[in-house]
């Protein structure tokens, strides 16, 4: 796979969704079981939209989504469809990362749009930040579901707020930050160090980190992302939820320890405890647009993403 270079020459002005616009559906990583499918449909259908379904969203090879060909000939299908207004990726997994060098990116330049998902996805947002095209990081789920709906039609997102009783929060330092918002699952923005050129100076970074591989994979993470210069100039670091580390330990540190070492090299004002990430209600928030950070406040306030 060639390497990514960088791109983006400002952000592309996206277009409010509309009553009858079309939805794409598609599964570029992992697949969902029917019943989340029948949901999701169910979901854009209620906010006005038409819900149009990859041809291989219900493919299955292993863990996978069915072969790479197919998932990149869907992702591709929903950029190249000028009637697509928003793409929504029904999970994540694993699979996405092998995708990138297999979009379209001129295509997507052309007639931007933003893509919807979080985790593995993370690897499909870096190529809309090279772009220059926001996006959405979270997902159509929960009780917070609806506000993927307010993001898509131009609506300014509400302030996302610290939760104090969220195991991290504590992290949180001071001061404020500002810039566009970058960011997502820590180990999949790793993985795209030497594959994705992110010029992400001057952003806010958004961190999603969960227990899946302890924390030998936060620190090297997160030592790969500062030993490479990929987080230098950034503004700020915005911490979502650390779901799964609430109890865990190794030889007596936390995953609190390996953050206030890594992150606090940067010296620039943290928020953690935001309502992001593997949570049953999560809170999406746009990716590519202006956002104020405010550690005082406990606030990440973002523009609108769509005009």
């Amino acid at each position: 796979m060639s390497r990514l270079p960088q791109q983006r020459s400002g952000t592309a002005r996206l277009r409010r969704l509309e009553p009858g616009d079309v939805v794409a559906l598609i599964s570029p990583a992992s697949w969902s079981d029917e019943s989340w499918l029948a949901e999701s449909i169910a979901t854009v259908e209620s906010w006005g939209f038409r819900a149009r379904v990859g041809r291989h969203a219900t493919d299955r090879l292993g863990y996978l989504a069915g072969g790479d060909r197919e998932r990149a000939a869907d992702l591709n299908a929903a950029i190249h469809d000028p009637e697509v207004r928003a793409i929504l990726c029904l999970r994540g997994g694993c699979g996405s990362l092998r995708l990138i060098a297999d979009v379209d990116t001129g295509a997507l330049r052309a007639d931007p749009k933003p893509i919807i998902g979080f985790s593995d996805i993370t690897a499909l947002h870096q190529v809309w930040h090279r772009v220059g095209v926001p996006s959405v990081h979270g997902a159509v789920a929960g009780t917070r579901a609806d506000a993927v709906h307010r993001l898509l039609v131009g609506e300014r997102g509400e302030p996302v707020r610290t939760d104090r009783r969220q195991h991290g929060a504590e992290l949180t330092t001071a001061g404020t930050a500002s810039g566009p918002l970058f960011g997502g699952n820590l180990e999949m923005l790793a993985r795209g160090v030497g594959v994705v050129d992110n010029d992400i100076e001057g952003h806010v970074l958004l961190l999603e980190i969960n227990r899946a591989a302890g924390l030998g994979m936060v620190d090297r993470a997160l030592t790969q992302l500062l030993l490479s210069g990929a987080l230098a100039g950034i503004t700020g670091v915005a911490v979502g939820a650390l779901e799964g580390f609430e109890d865990y330990q190794d030889r007596g540190w936390t995953v609190l320890d390996v953050l206030h070492d890594r992150l606090g090299s940067l010296r620039v004002p943290v928020l953690a405890g935001l309502p992001l990430g593997h949570l049953e209600n999560p809170v999406p928030v746009p990716l590519g647009v202006e956002c104020e950070l405010s550690a005082d406040a406990g606030t990440l306030t973002s523009a609108p993403m769509a005009a």
